[in-house]
C-alpha cells in the first residue's frame, strides 16, 4: 500500500463514482490509520479481474457520477478509515452495485460476493472444511488406492493434505494479506440470523481469524483453496490476517435494526434514487445506445417513484430494452406489457 496523499481540498477523494477503470496504474490509496493497520503475510498476488461481472452490473464507462456528492464523500471516508459501509435504501436502487463501482474504479480486481440468508453463519463466510471428503481420501490412501499408487509403493505415498479439503469463503478470502484491499460484498445482511452481525464484530475489528482445524494440525503451514476460481493460498499456523483491510460493502433492505456495537464499526450510507440524468446515463452505459423511447420511459419511471411506488433500476433497463426490440410498439397491448414490467413491487404481484 502506498503512503499518504498530499492534503489538498480534493486530495482525500480517490473515488468519484464514475466507474471508469484506471487507464494506467490504479489510484494510490491513503495510508491506513494507525489503529487500522494489520501485519498479515506473506503478500498474496493481485486478484484476477472479472470484467464480465462488472459489465453486467455497471455497463460501459460513463463520465457522469452515479452517486451524489454526499454519498461519494461517505464512500471516500470509509476508504480512508478502513471501515465497512453499511448501505441501506429501497430494493433495486443499486446497493450491491456499489461494490462493483468501487472495485472497477480503484482497480481492486474481482468482487467477492457473500449472499446472506437466514441460515448463514460466520463460518460460511470464513471457510468450509470437507471432513467427509478428507475421511474418504484417508481411507483410500490407507487402502493403497491413492491416484499415484501405481508410480510409487504405498509406503512412500504421503497422506492427503488437510489444506486440500479447506476452502476459504468470500469473507475469508477477502482477509488474506493482499497488497491492495479486496472488494467484498455482503449482500442483504438483514436477512441473517440475529446472531450473525454480533459474530462479525471480532473479524471486522481485528481483520483476522483462525481456522481451528489448521491450528491443531502438526504442519506449520497448509495450502488451502480460496474463493477465487482456481485460487489457493498458504496459511501459516492456522491464522489468516489481512495486510490491507478489504473494502466491505454490506447491504440491508432495512428489515431489521443492527446492534449498536455493529453499527459503530460501519459507516452508514443511505442510497438515494438516481437523478434523471444519472438514469439516462445508466441506460446509455448498459445498452450502449439511447433508444427513441428512453427519455419518455425514464420520465415515467421517475414519476412512478415520486408517486410513492417501489421500483428497481432493473425494471427500467428491462423496459427500455423491450422498446428497442425490433417492431415492438409502446401502444395498446405494448403499453400494457410495459406497465407490467414497471409494476409497483410493493403490491406483491
Amino acid at each position: 500500500m502506498s503512503g499518504p496523499e498530499p492534503a489538498t481540498s480534493e486530495g482525500w477523494r480517490v473515488f468519484h463514482a464514475t466507474g471508469a477503470a484506471p487507464s494506467g496504474a490504479p489510484p494510490r490509496l491513503h495510508a491506513a490509520p494507525p489503529w487500522r493497520r494489520f501485519r498479515g503475510g506473506p503478500a498474496q498476488p493481485q486478484p484476477p479481474e472479472d470484467e464480465q461481472a462488472a459489465l453486467r452490473r455497471l455497463g460501459a464507462v460513463d463520465a457522469i457520477p452515479q452517486l451524489d456528492q454526499d454519498s461519494i464523500d461517505v464512500v471516500n471516508a470509509a476508504l480512508l478509515l478502513r471501515r465497512p459501509l453499511l448501505v441501506t435504501g429501497a430494493p433495486g436502487v443499486g446497493k450491491s452495485t456499489l461494490a462493483y463501482l468501487i472495485s472497477r474504479e480503484l482497480g481492486l480486481g474481482r468482487v467477492l460476493e457473500w449472499n446472506v440468508v437466514s441460515r448463514t453463519t460466520l463460518r460460511d463466510g470464513l471457510y468450509s472444511h470437507d471432513a467427509l471428503g478428507r475421511a474418504q481420501a484417508i481411507a483410500a490412501w490407507r487402502a493403497g488406492l491413492h491416484p499415484s499408487a501405481a508410480d510409487r509403493p504405498e509406503a512412500d505415498q504421503p497422506p492427503p493434505s488437510l489444506g486440500d479439503f479447506i476452502t476459504l469463503g468470500p469473507l475469508g478470502t477477502a482477509l488474506l494479506p493482499h497488497q491492495r484491499p479486496r472488494a467484498l460484498l455482503v449482500d442483504e445482511l438483514d436477512k441473517s440470523d440475529i446472531d450473525l452481525p454480533n459474530d462479525l464484530l471480532h473479524v471486522l475489528e481485528n481483520g483476522s481469524y483462525d481456522i481451528p482445524e489448521l491450528v491443531r494440525n502438526t504442519a506449520e503451514s497448509a495450502r488451502v483453496h480460496t474463493g477465487d476460481p482456481g485460487g489457493s493460498a498458504e496459511v501459516w499456523q492456522g491464522r489468516v490476517e489481512c495486510r490491507e483491510f478489504p473494502v466491505v460493502v454490506i447491504t440491508s433492505n432495512g428489515e431489521r435494526e443492527f446492534p449498536a456495537a455493529f453499527r459503530r464499526r460501519c459507516l452508514p450510507l443511505e442510497m438515494p434514487m438516481p437523478t434523471r440524468e444519472q438514469l439516462l446515463a445508466m441506460v446509455d452505459s448498459h445498452l450502449r445506445m439511447r433508444p427513441t423511447e428512453a427519455e419518455e420511459l425514464v420520465d415515467h419511471f421517475v414519476q412512478l417513484i415520486n408517486d410513492g411506488g417501489t421500483h428497481s433500476l432493473d425494471q427500467l433497463l428491462n423496459a427500455v430494452q423491450l422498446t428497442s426490440a425490433g417492431t415492438f410498439r409502446a401502444d395498446a397491448a405494448g403499453r400494457k406489457l410495459l406497465d407490467m414490467v414497471l409494476r409497483d413491487l410493493a403490491k406483491g404481484r
